[in-house]
């Protein structure tokens, strides 16, 4: 072959390379050195290694690197062959990774993240090709993942398998920049994708989380999903990760109200159809007030190498959303301190759910039976509870306190001679948060713990035998002799009962509290005019009476009634 037909073939070889457009998976991230510090042996720079699996040649100039909160482009060409690997870098460390293979100095290259970033690959076209979203848990290696070491994934043929094709290196070095894995093997995916959980951003769309990456095409297909009662519109697999997907509805959910998705027929990006975790609640979520989800267990003392938990409990008939919730302490001054976010994302609290936080989730789950993973939600830190007495509260954005527990080490059961690891649980959900009667040590035959699932001390409280009742249903307090005031009556079985009625709006909004600590007879009655606090004049619409009522003993019922607010048209 002559000199020129050689430089005319691999000036074709190069025009078609960057003409090409890749699918996705055909250029996978391979290895990440979020954290060089302390170097074992590789240059005390960050890095990232792609592979091309496809069979098509690409030039990767024009491609860009994305983490969380930046973008780089690749402004080099370069033509990346079939089976080949390139690192890339900053520019200013190019030199210091050539030694170990091909290397591409990027401009403004991401800074990695050494808890865990989002890295997504785009071609030219901006199509994402692939995206990971690793933790310091995927290291598998305690030791390593305080730095020097890199993640490398292991089959590259599986570039959605996620933590479980994914490890630190074993090379001596601290990683393989440039060449073949030191993890490198076979990591087959036959495993299915499971539908998580699901929020709403309002009541038309639904966002439904998987545990891995869809096929785009089965994630967007309308008819893989059914929703009780409702019709979908449209369906969006979610970029970058492709682990979501939007579901667009014709008509809107319900307030106070309850749905079951199902997913069906879509698949992960390596073809496993889903299974039988296919299903999971949704709804509108509403704003807790006082008690409407309480703290249930504290492990305040844990064993090393464990940390503390806090778990909480929904016991109202709300959807809560978990994200608009913290946990907090309380100063030396006593003021809310400290204050933690349960979840970033959405996650809602169901009627009856359960939820744990804790700063490690892999130790407490080897210390304690944990019934519900996906309740167990690990932070990077809580709020301090020492050893011997502390305040745990429960508060939302607004500076609501929720739920607070002021708890104190001789809570424990006398006769334990050592609490270290012995988590306080709650009795009664519906009990008073600060009696010393209401908690008791978890049970050495539950392991000292429940986290997640129903306390081995809980005990329901006897049925309070009592009735309230509001009428009229609708009344118009405007003075015209017709129906002006609502009663609400009750009538309880035994003496001894105290009560507090409070008036809630639609919104969830405390508008008058009816009244307070008020000892009962057998029967009676109070009225409301209609007014609220401080005797102003409140909007007509649905209010609701929440009557609780409580004695001595320990037993308490709650009653809600909705009562309709309306005025005379002039």
């Amino acid at each position: 072959m002559s000199k020129t037909n050689l430089l005319l073939l691999l000036l074709c070889g190069c025009l078609c390379a960057k003409a090409q457009t890749a699918a996705r998976y055909d250029m996978v991230i391979t290895e990440i050195m979020a954290d060089p510090t302390p170097v074992v042996g590789l240059p005390n720079a960050e890095y990232i290694e792609i592979r091309n699996v496809s069979s098509t040649a690409f030039n990767l100039s024009g491609w860009k690197l994305s983490d969380a909160t930046s973008t780089a482009t690749i402004t080099a060409s370069f033509v990346l062959q079939p089976d080949s690997v390139v690192v890339l870098c900053s520019n200013s460390n190019v030199a210091a990774f050539s030694v170990y293979g091909r290397t591409i100095g990027v401009a403004s290259f991401p800074s990695l993240d050494n808890e865990g970033d989002v890295l997504t690959l785009r071609s030219p076209q901006n199509k994402v090709i692939h995206c990971v979203a690793y933790t310091s848990d995927w290291y598998g290696n305690e030791a390593k993942k305080d730095g020097g070491w890199s993640l490398e994934m292991i089959d590259a043929k599986n570039p959605c398998g996620g933590k479980e094709n994914w490890k630190a290196s074993i090379n001596n070095l601290g990683g393989t920049p440039g060449k073949t894995n030191s993890v490198n093997g076979t990591n087959t995916d036959a495993t299915p994708p499971q539908l998580k959980r699901a929020y709403t951003p309002d009541s038309l769309n639904i966002v439904l989380l998987f545990n891995e990456p869809l096929d785009s095409s089965s994630g967007a297909a309308v008819s893989n999903y059914s929703i009780n009662g409702l019709s979908i519109a449209s369906a969006l697999s979610v970029a970058s990760q492709f682990n979501a997907v939007q579901l667009k509805l014709n008509s809107p959910l319900q307030p106070s109200t309850i749905y079951t998705i199902t997913a069906s027929n879509v698949t992960d990006c390596k073809g496993n159809a889903i299974g039988a975790y296919n299903k999971t609640r949704i709804g509108l979520p509403q704003t807790p007030i006082s008690n409407d989800a309480v703290i249930n267990e504290i492990l305040f003392n844990p064993k090393s190498p464990g940390s503390d938990y806090v778990e909480v409990y929904n016991r109202s008939k709300k959807i809560i959303d978990a994200s608009k919730l913290y946990v907090a302490n309380r100063s030396s001054g006593g003021l809310v301190a400290s204050l933690k976010k349960i979840s970033e994302d959405p996650f809602y609290l169901f009627p009856d759910d359960y939820l744990v936080v804790t700063e490690d989730a892999s130790v407490l789950k080897g210390q304690y039976f944990v019934k519900n993973e996906d309740a167990l939600l690990q932070l990077s830190s809580l709020p301090s509870y020492p050893d011997d007495k502390g305040n745990v509260v429960l508060i939302d954005l607004n500076g609501t306190i929720v739920d607070e527990v002021v708890y104190n080490k001789d809570w424990q059961f006398g006769l334990i001679n050592d609490d270290e690891g012995v988590a306080l649980e709650r009795i009664d959900p519906g009990a008073a948060s600060q009696s010393k009667n209401n908690w008791h040590s978890a049970a050495a035959t539950a392991g000292y713990g429940t986290p997640t699932y129903k306390n081995s001390q809980y005990k329901r409280p006897e049925d309070v035998k009592a009735t309230i009742d509001v009428s009229p249903k609708i009344f118009s307090p405007d003075n015209d002799g017709r129906d002006d005031i609502a009663d609400v009556n009750y009538k309880v079985e035994e003496p001894g009962y105290v009560a507090n009625v409070f008036i809630f709006d639609a919104s969830g909004r405390l508008v008058r509290q009816l009244v307070k600590n008020d000892l009962l007879g057998l029967k009676g009655s109070w009225i409301w005019d209609g007014l609220g606090e401080n005797h102003t004049k409140l909007s007509i619409g649905t209010y609701v009476v929440l009557t609780e009522i409580f004695n001595l003993q320990g037993k308490k019922k709650s009653f809600k009634q909705a009562v309709v607010l309306a005025r005379q048209l002039n």
